[in-house]
């Protein structure tokens, strides 16, 4: 069933989920990492088969936030809190060009990914999980991944895709020109205009050098990744694309994240309208560890069922 889209959840829901796991122990599941061939490169995946379950079971596809990566702590636990109560899970990183990568991206590494290249990692995951023979996953994706899960579901969602949760999903400010500004200390307008140009030329494989991009100071970044990531979008806010939300979709909030500051506000008129599902962890910030871990892995597994 379907979360109250005003719910509040204390994490000390936790110390109870702690109990009930005590008195009916599962087997510890273990992570299997995955590899496969994908446009030249190997990319990789850490999947997670909760304990007498299979591929054909509930299924939640996990994409992980800004140049992070699969193993970090955020997915880590979720991974482990969702295979505690039933739910097996693939976590995948975006390759963001790199072959088989692994760990944070290493911002001395030249940027030639695209905000809009994950529409398409994320199919090719979501593909190989139908051929594996699941037929109902959950989308999840988390801040950044949150976005690019919610665009994805509304342009081109495979048929096995059920439903979408959005774990604290990036409301486009994180990438205005106003965010740039204050990160950069510059302004985002000349350096865009340059990117756009050499683009609109048919050069966007051109290199800007010692220029600011996501958290990366002073990067080389190429013309058509910054264009892409800067040139404003409707879609790059994650309320705007729920507006029209075509599968069933809980977003997932923290009260103490300041990182999407913005998104309880934008969010209420469409869960008032009833568009989406909503839950609010009390105190939990954009990272969503230990007990508000646990707290979001039950938030999911109820929506699943």
């Amino acid at each position: 069933m379907f979360l109250n889209s005003s719910l509040r959840l204390p994490t000390l829901t936790a110390a109870l989920l702690g109990f009930s796991l005590l008195a009916n122990p599962l087997q510890a599941a273990e992570i299997q990492e995955i590899k496969q061939p994908y446009q030249g490169l190997t990319v990789n995946a850490n999947l997670m088969l909760a304990d007498g379950k299979s591929y054909a079971d509930s299924m939640v596809l996990i994409t992980h936030g800004t140049l992070t990566h699969k193993g970090r702590s955020t997915y880590a636990q979720l991974q482990k809190n969702l295979a505690a109560q039933g739910v097996s899970s693939l976590a995948f990183n975006l390759s963001l060009g790199v072959n088989d990568r692994d760990g944070e991206y290493d911002c001395a590494v030249t940027h030639t990914h695209k905000h809009t290249d994950a529409l398409q990692e994320i199919g090719f995951w979501a593909n190989w999980l139908k051929e594996q023979g699941s037929q109902d996953v959950t989308l999840m994706g988390h801040s950044r991944g949150g976005n690019q899960a919610a665009w994805y579901a509304s342009e081109q969602a495979a048929p096995n895709v059920q439903r979408l949760v959005l774990l604290a999903p990036a409301t486009g400010e994180q990438q205005s020109a106003s965010e740039y500004s204050a990160k950069a200390g510059k302004p985002l307008e000349p350096i865009l205009k340059q990117a756009q140009q050499s683009v609109a030329e048919g050069k966007g494989d051109t290199l800007l050098q010692k220029t600011d991009f996501i958290y990366c100071k002073e990067a080389t970044v190429s013309a058509a990744a910054f264009a892409d990531y800067y040139t404003p979008k409707s879609q790059f806010d994650t309320p705007s694309l729920l507006k029209d939300a075509k599968l069933p979709t809980l977003v997932i909030m923290g009260s103490a994240d300041t990182v999407v500051a913005d998104l309880p506000a934008k969010i209420q008129p469409l869960a008032e309208a009833g568009k989406i599902q909503t839950v609010t962890l009390e105190d939990a910030d954009h990272f969503f560890l230990d007990f508000a871990n646990e707290d979001t892995a039950s938030a999911i597994v109820e929506f699943i069922q």
